[in-house]
């Protein structure tokens, strides 16, 4: 199981970026792919999840409404379009991926304690 993020970059405030996780090892019709970020002297929280099996997506409060996750099946490849980006939204972004297969509760997904499988990371700074 492999994820390398890419995408990452420098863009002013109200600005956009995508990030793309491109998953290799596996398929990603049976595991959730997680977006997750770091903040310096900040803990690790979640921003995203699309559930590969049935599709299912979910948003943290804090980008709800300015963040898109999707996927790319022939590209095996989860991708964040981030919009209307502010600074308080700067941070190192982390793709992850857990085996789904069974029922699980809303709050599992923005976990990364849940997830066994991350990608390196890429930064993304919002400033003018």
């Amino acid at each position: 199981v492999q994820l390398v993020e890419s995408g990452g970059g420098l863009v002013q405030p109200g600005g956009s970026l995508r990030l793309s996780c491109a998953a290799s090892g596996f398929g990603l019709d049976y595991y959730t792919i997680g977006w997750f970020r770091q903040a310096p002297g900040k803990e690790r929280e979640g921003v995203a999840s699309f559930r590969g099996g049935d599709g299912t997506t979910r948003y943290s409060d804090s980008v709800k409404g300015r963040f898109t996750i999707y996927r790319d099946n022939a590209k095996n490849t989860v991708y964040l379009q981030m919009n209307s980006l502010k600074p308080e939204d700067t941070a190192i972004y982390y793709c992850a991926a857990v085996n789904d297969r069974s029922v699980r509760t809303p709050t599992f997904y923005l976990n990364p304690e849940n997830y066994a499988h991350w990608g390196q990371g890429t930064l993304v700074t919002v400033s003018s």
